[in-house]
């Protein structure tokens, strides 16, 4: 889904449980996060993906800018200034003579003027600024959704991830389960001896190691967590859990598309590669803007003034009017030597176009790339898992044969530590390939412009 349109559907359509959460964090409390409130708060909470929409919103000011660019700017200034002569000298004419004598005088004059200029034709290059602004804004909305995107397959992984661990932190516990089962039976083997001291310390020894295990397992799940609140941005919450959904073998086992058919959808709606395009299409405009500055520009300009003075006998008012003016003027701009200024924005521009379809290729090879993993991982692991299952019900059973001899003295210490740390490697198997599956076939469907789900 588009940011935008995420975004928009939150205030205009009421709020979710998840959405009243991203509105009051501080009500944000241990239920079972699904997969789709995880990412519902982090669209709407994440600091990275704040940041881009504020660069969304510049983006948007300066295409208002530029669209006000084509009008007329208007003007008012005024200048006042005052002089101060400390012996300023006047002379009179007498019958006798002349007089002289020296005062101290301060003189005051003010203008005011109303200005108005508008660049009639520049070669087109307003028009042009225009459309280069508005794709710069799409521009900056396809980042945000690429970076939406982004948050949205690091959640998922790590979502996987807790979903993995918690599995596997249930089958180490059956495990240390089942050790310590063992134990208790070769200590009453020992007591009446049919089992050597030395066996029981051994099996001794594996407890405390699957106990080691249940433990990494644990603080592994922690750690998942951790890096999952982190990209929802909670502090805290030490009781923060995900909820596990019902994942059937259908799941796993679903027909995976073709890595063409992905590929072309995904050509069509993964924001990077439109930004990708516009990119190339600014490029264009860069180009004609370029060579637009070739072209002659004329502006009209316009204005009306007036000034006054003290020290005169004529009012304030009249002043003003008997030196009221107006103005009006025509100015034609036309390059002919520019010190090769044009034609080295022009080189460059058709530079920039290269590059910009070098980007777009590139980025086409990276997305084919990525597609082309998430298929082989979903492909193999789908087979592991089919394999593994058979696997672990073979170990299963074998162990449990094991288990039932060695109760009887029938098979030694070694042998029985050797089946269970083959079931144990089987069902791990089993787990990573489950999980494998499930994240590369969610993947694949998100780039199809699919909502992630498992």
């Amino acid at each position: 889904m588009n940011l935008k349109m995420f975004l928009c559907a939150l205030v205009v359509g009421g709020y979710s449980q998840t959405a009243v959460l991203a509105q009051d964090s501080l009500s944000v409390g241990g239920f079972p996060w699904t997969l789709q409130q995880c990412v519902d708060y982090a669209l709407v909470n994440n600091l990275q993906l704040k940041q881009n929409l504020i660069s969304k919103r510049q983006s948007d000011i300066d295409v208002v800018q530029q669209r006000a660019a084509l009008f007329p700017s208007l003007s008012f200034s005024t200048n006042h200034n005052t002089s101060w002569r400390p012996w300023s000298e006047s002379t009179v004419n007498l019958s006798s003579g002349t007089m002289t004598s020296t005062s101290s005088t301060v003189n005051y004059n003010g203008s005011y003027g109303l200005n108005a200029s508008w660049t009639v034709w520049n070669g087109g290059r307003n028009i042009k600024n225009l459309e280069k602004s508005k794709l710069s804004a799409e521009m900056s909305d396809l980042e945000a959704d690429q970076t939406a995107n982004s948050i949205q397959e690091q959640i998922t992984q790590y979502y996987v991830q807790i979903l993995y661990q918690t599995e596997a932190i249930s089958v180490n516990e059956a495990v240390l389960s089942a050790s310590k089962l063992q134990r208790d039976r070769a200590k009453q083997m020992v007591e009446v001896g049919s089992l050597a001291h030395a066996d029981l310390a051994q099996l001794e020894a594996q407890v405390s190691q699957d106990e080691y295990s249940v433990v990494n397992a644990q603080t592994q799940l922690e750690n998942f967590k951790l890096q999952l609140k982190q990209i929802l941005e909670l502090i805290g919450y030490d009781d923060f859990s995900v909820s596990t959904p019902n994942i059937s073998d259908e799941k796993v086992l679903v027909v995976l598309p073709t890595k063409e058919a992905v590929f072309q959808e995904a050509l069509r709606v993964r924001p990077e590669i439109r930004r990708n395009q516009l990119s190339l299409e600014s490029a264009d405009l860069d180009i004609d803007i370029a060579r637009r500055g070739y072209y002659p520009s004329v502006s009209l300009s316009a204005g009306i003034g007036s000034s006054h003075s003290s020290g005169l006998d004529t009012a304030f008012t009249k002043q003003l009017r008997r030196n009221l003016s107006n103005s009006v003027g025509v100015t034609v701009s036309v390059p002919i030597f520019d010190n090769r200024q044009n034609k080295s924005n022009l080189e460059k521009s058709r530079l920039a176009k290269e590059s910009s379809q070098i980007a777009l290729q590139n980025a086409e090879k990276e997305l084919y790339s990525q597609i082309e993993s998430y298929w082989l991982n979903a492909r193999n692991a789908q087979h592991q898992y089919i394999a593994a299952k058979a696997n672990v019900e073979s170990m299963q059973e074998s162990y449990d044969l094991l288990s039932e001899q060695f109760r009887l003295g029938l098979k030694n210490i070694v042998e029985l530590t050797t089946g269970k740390n083959n079931l144990l490697q089987a069902e791990q198997t089993l787990l990573q390939s489950k999980y494998t599956a499930l994240l590369n076939i969610a993947m694949l469907r998100f780039y199809q412009g699919n909502p992630i789900q498992l």
